[in-house]
């Protein structure tokens, strides 16, 4: 098992941690049922990597013999190894796509219905680097405008207006986006979307759409070119951007005028406020419901990720491991796992994802 994702920024992470969670993570008394296959072969998202390697060290602590190995080789290279029998489980950007045939494929493959559990929620920051700013207050209108070419200084008077008092200057903006195909491109682009009362127009995909700045690929390369350019903006994981040390926007949201930052708080708000747009025990989430959140105090910016399960395995060896790995994972796995860069799951959220984890066999 090799975990090799941005490493660098865990250190910070880790102080940034103990500033967000207060008095620290709480402690996860879901059980863990062992036994079944020893090692388990799961692949997909990068996104989850880091927090991949801390439900795997829960699974060994809890089940000493057994674990798993994570290859993070993508949402849809992971759906496809799954599908293809060649993994136990998938870690993927998005749930299962109907439009692709996916669950029907998904189904032949197990035997049984698959189900979408979202298990890692991850904030995306809008990062930045502005000479002599170091707080930028954004909304979604305004953040669309920017990075659809419709706002070019940063002494734009709608973000003027969003910033009173500071000093904004004439510098011109340098939208920097992802070049490669990303989830966090769907993402972000969803909420300018959303977010934006018809500012955006762009729509939303894998590909950025925005039709201004320059593209990078990965969160390595688009908060590399943050870093070394004055005047620029673009979007990152929460985890590299506190790696990096960028200066991330308090983005405003129709719940209040309060700008509001990344905490652990602000974004357990928005899981709380996710709507289930699956059935049964398949999880699939309507994300719309985080970019517009109703409740005061709650990150807009936020992307789940899935662990795509078999309902029933062909094989209960297969089925029991599996079970328990997922155990592990939204029980201690989730113990300071805002170290890793993704945020500890709400109580009741957990509950409801216990009871899905709990009937795979």
């Amino acid at each position: 098992m090799k975990f090799n994702r941005f490493r660098a920024g865990l250190s910070l992470l880790a102080v940034g941690a103990l500033v967000l969670s207060g008095c620290g993570g709480n402690s996860k008394t879901q059980s863990v049922d062992c036994g079944g296959k020893k090692v388990l072969k799961s692949s997909g998202a990068t996104a989850q990597e880091n927090a991949m390697e801390q439900f795997v060290y829960a699974y060994v602590h809890a089940c000493p013999g057994y674990t798993l190995d994570y290859n993070a080789n993508g949402s849809g290279a992971g759906v496809k190894d799954f599908i293809s029998n060649e993994t136990d489980l998938a870690g993927s950007g998005d749930p299962l796509n109907p439009s692709k045939g996916q669950p029907d494929h998904a189904a032949n493959r197990c035997g049984s219905p698959a189900w979408d559990l979202p298990t890692v929620f991850e904030p995306i920051a809008v990062t930045y680097n502005v000479s002599g700013i170091s707080s930028l207050n954004l909304d979604g209108p305004t953040t669309a405008k920017i990075f659809n070419g419709g706002i070019t200084k940063w002494n734009d008077p709608a973000i003027a207006a969003l910033n009173p008092g500071t000093s904004l200057p004439a510098t011109p903006i340098h939208v920097i986006f992802r070049s490669d195909q990303s989830v966090n491109s769907t993402n972000f682009q969803e909420y300018l979307d959303a977010a934006s009362n018809g500012a955006w127009g762009k729509g939303a995909g894998q590909t950025f759409n925005g039709g201004v700045g320059d593209g990078f690929a990965g969160d390595n390369g688009t908060s590399a070119a943050v870093q070394s350019t004055d005047g620029s903006i673009t979007y990152n994981e929460w985890s590299f951007a506190v790696g990096k040390q960028l200066s991330m926007a308090q983005m405003i949201t129709p719940a209040g005028s309060n700008p509001v930052s990344i905490t652990t708080d602000s974004v357990k708000k928005t899981i709380l406020g996710a709507k289930i747009i699956g059935q049964g025990n398949d999880l699939v989430l309507d994300l719309s419901s985080f970019y517009k959140p109703t409740q005061q105090g709650a990150y807009p910016l936020v992307e789940a990720t899935y662990e795509v399960v078999c309902s029933k395995y062909p094989d209960s060896a297969t089925g029991t491991a599996v079970k328990a790995f997922m155990q592990a994972a939204i029980g201690p796995g989730q113990d300071s796992l805002d170290q890793y860069g993704s945020i500890p799951l709400p109580s009741s959220f957990e509950s409801r994802l216990a009871t899905a984890v709990n009937a795979i066999s």
